[in-house]
């Protein structure tokens, strides 16, 4: 029950973190805003890493390389879904990127060798023409922009299996230490190096006003914050359980949508929806029942 609430809690929260982004991105670059978020999480949590652990866990024990590589994708996945809400509406990002279950299940089997039945694979398919109906109509509007959540699902999902194995040696208020370093580290050097040629997303444009100000140290404080949360809950229940509670997400999106831009999905955007939403949790069930038949160990589960 509490980790179920925990992760209610992380998704009604995380909407507003896409908000505010959406909000700065009218004044301050993608790149500046995701160097903050990681910025942000640094000054938080490194001091509460040197209380709790001491200055020697700074660096990481075990395969400080692939902990680097977390926080880079977690630094790249942040700036392109902020690039992707400059141009499109929260809940149209947000559902788009709910592939991720998708991409997980494919990567699963293709990269950890997990068997995967054609069941959860043909949900995948489904799933994948879900995004098209909610992306046809924002491609005839943006062109390109409209895919970038799909390529921030597939890469956050890389990240997720990295977690996973990293997950079983570290602690995991380390590993969020270690992604808010690395992502902080990675993202401040690409603006230095990109801001000077001229490269848009990545120009280093201090926030104008003091509320901005106020807005990006609210969006590093949120987003920091809520991860923490995310892992607590996975810490006292199943994914099972706390994987369908995360599609309260596009329901937070669309009401903050729809009280800041008056903007509702169509209903081509909301069969999309309802198709994704309907595949990741016809996933999460196959994936359940996978898990009772390995540990009861009966037939192969698809």
């Amino acid at each position: 029950m509490v980790g179920a609430l925990l992760m209610v809690a992380f998704s009604l929260i995380a909407p507003f973190q896409d908000t505010i982004a959406k909000l700065a991105t009218d004044h301050v670059s993608s790149g500046t805003i995701s160097f903050s978020r990681f910025a942000i999480q640094t000054l938080v949590l490194v001091p509460l890493v040197l209380w709790r652990f001491g200055p020697r866990r700074l660096w990481p024990k075990n395969a400080p390389h692939l902990h680097a590589l977390r926080g880079v994708l977690m630094a790249v996945v942040t700036v392109l879904f902020v690039l992707a809400l400059e141009y499109m509406h929260v809940a149209d990002a947000m559902a788009i990127f709910f592939v991720e279950p998708m991409f997980l299940t494919l990567l699963s089997g293709l990269i950890l060798r997990e068997k995967v039945g054609w069941r959860r694979y043909a949900a995948c398919a489904v799933g994948f023409i879900g995004a098209l109906f909610v992306i046809q109509p924002s491609f005839d509007e943006l062109g390109w922009v409209a895919f970038l959540p799909l390529g921030v699902a597939f890469l956050f999902a890389f990240y997720l299996i990295l977690t996973r194995h990293l997950s079983q040696n570290d602690e995991p208020l380390l590993m969020q230490a270690y992604t808010g370093i690395s992502g902080a580290i990675f993202l401040g050097a690409v603006l230095l190096i990109l801001d000077p040629v001229g490269v848009r997303v990545f120009q280093i444009t201090p926030a104008p006003t003091s509320t901005l100000w106020i807005m990006l140290l609210v969006f590093g404080l949120i987003a920091t914050v809520n991860h923490l949360i995310l892992v607590q809950a996975f810490k006292r229940a199943p994914a099972s359980i706390l994987a369908p509670i995360q599609y309260l997400e596009i329901v937070t999106g669309v009401i903050l949508g729809w009280i800041i831009w008056d903007y509702v999905p169509n209903a081509l955007k909301w069969v999309g929806i309802a198709i994704i939403v309907g595949s990741g949790l016809f996933i999460i069930w196959r994936e359940r029942i996978a898990a009772l038949q390995h540990d009861g160990k009966p037939q192969q589960a698809g």
